[in-house]
C-alpha cells in the first residue's frame, strides 16, 4: 500500500541528519525540536531520550505527511497520513501501523470507515463508492468482505453473506417497492468443476431467485420462507401495482401533445418502467456496483494507487535516526 512504504521510509535519529531543538542532560533530543534529514524529510515535534515521542508532524520529501502521535520513533495514537496520490487515512496507529477506528479516503473518492488491524480492514465496516454511491456495510477480514453484510444501491439492497469479496448462500433483495426476492447465491456444476481443475480460477456465484414476498424480517440464520399462497398474493399484488402505474404512465403521454420517440427515448422508458419491477433474476451485487471490492476493477485500483507513489520511500523507512 503506499501509505506502508511512506510510512516506513521515516529515517531513525542516530547520528544523521540536523537537529534544532531541546536537549536533556545527556545530549540527547528531548523535548521540542526540528531535525532536517539527510533524504530531505522534516520532522517537527516532541522528542523523549533521542526518540520521536509525543505529537509531531513529519513531512517526506516525495509530498506525504504525517500529523499526529508518535512513541519512540512509531506512529502511535491518533494521527493523520496524507498521501502523494491525494488518498488520506484519518485514524488509530498502533506500532506504525493502521489499528483501531479509523477512515481512509482513497485517491478515486471512495471511502472506507471502520475498524483496522495491522494495517488491514478487520471487523465492522462501511465502504462507499464514491461513483455508484452503492455501499457495502458489513463484516471484514484481512481486507476483505468476508460475513454477513448488506449492500446498499440505490433502489434496492441485498442482505446475506459474503466470502473472500462475493455473496454466498442464502440471502434477499429487498426493493423500494415493497417487496423482496429471496434466493441464494450458487456455482454450477460446470463452474465447480474448472475450479476444481484450477483452484486459482475464481468464478463469481451466480444468483438463483426462489420467489418474491412482501416485506419480511432479516433472519441470515435458517430463514422461514413464507408460504406459496402468501407468496403468490405478494407477487400478484406487485404485478397488478406495476400495471397499473404503467397504464397511468400511458394516460399521461396521451395528454401530452404528441412529440416523435426515438429508439434511444423509447429505450430509456422501458428502463425506467423495468426499475419498478422485481427481477426474475439479479445480477451479483458486487459487479452491479462495480465493486469486486476493490479488486476487479475500482477495488483493484484503489489497492494500486494506496501502494503508489511511496514505494521508493520503503528503503528510508525506519525514519531518519538522524544525527544528534
Amino acid at each position: 500500500m503506499s501509505d506502508h512504504s511512506s510510512e516506513h521510509s521515516e529515517e531513525s535519529e542516530a547520528g544523521l541528519g540536523e537537529y534544532d531543538g531541546e536537549r536533556n542532560s545527556e545530549g540527547e533530543r528531548h523535548g521540542r525540536g526540528k531535525a532536517l534529514l539527510p533524504n530531505g524529510d522534516t520532522y517537527d515535534g516532541e522528542y523523549e531520550h533521542g526518540l520521536r515521542s509525543g505529537q509531531g508532524t513529519y513531512k517526506f520529501k516525495n509530498g506525504a505527511c504525517y500529523i499526529g502521535g508518535y512513541l519512540q520513533n512509531k506512529k502511535h495514537g491518533k494521527g493523520v497520513f496524507f498521501y502523494p496520490d491525494g488518498s488520506k487515512y484519518e485514524g488509530d496507529w498502533v506500532d506504525d501501523q493502521r489499528h483501531g477506528y479509523g477512515e481512509y479516503t482513497y485517491a478515486n473518492g471512495d471511502t472506507y470507515t471502520g475498524q483496522w488491524f495491522n494495517h488491514k480492514r478487520h471487523g465492522r465496516g462501511t465502504y462507499v463508492y464514491k461513483d455508484t454511491g452503492s455501499k457495502y456495510v458489513g463484516r471484514w477480514v484481512n481486507g476483505n468482505q468476508e460475513g454477513e453484510a448488506e449492500l446498499i444501491h440505490l433502489n434496492h439492497r441485498f442482505k446475506g453473506k459474503f466470502s473472500n469479496g462475493n455473496p454466498v448462500g442464502r440471502g434477499k433483495y429487498v426493493f423500494d417497492i415493497g417487496c423482496e426476492q429471496h434466493g441464494e447465491y450458487i456455482q454450477s456444476e460446470q463452474e465447480e468443476e474448472e475450479e476444481e481443475e484450477e483452484h486459482s480460477l475464481l468464478v463469481a456465484p451466480k444468483w438463483k431467485a426462489s420467489q418474491i414476498t412482501k416485506l419480511t424480517r432479516w433472519t441470515p440464520h435458517g430463514e422461514n420462507p413464507p408460504s406459496p399462497q402468501e407468496a403468490s398474493l405478494v407477487a400478484a399484488a406487485a404485478a397488478e401495482a406495476v400495471e397499473e402505474r404503467a397504464a397511468a404512465a400511458v394516460t399521461e403521454e396521451e395528454k401530452m401533445p404528441s412529440v416523435a420517440v426515438t429508439d434511444e427515448s423509447a429505450e430509456d422508458r422501458a428502463d425506467e418502467l423495468s426499475l419498478r419491477e422485481p427481477p426474475s433474476e439479479v445480477s451479483t451485487p458486487v459487479r452491479d456496483a462495480g465493486e469486486d471490492d476493490e479488486g476487479r476493477s475500482e477495488g483493484g485500483e484503489n489497492k494500486d494507487q494506496e501502494d503508489q507513489g511511496t514505494t521508493g520511500l520503503e528503503d528510508k523507512e525506519d525514519e531518519s535516526k538522524e544525527a544528534e
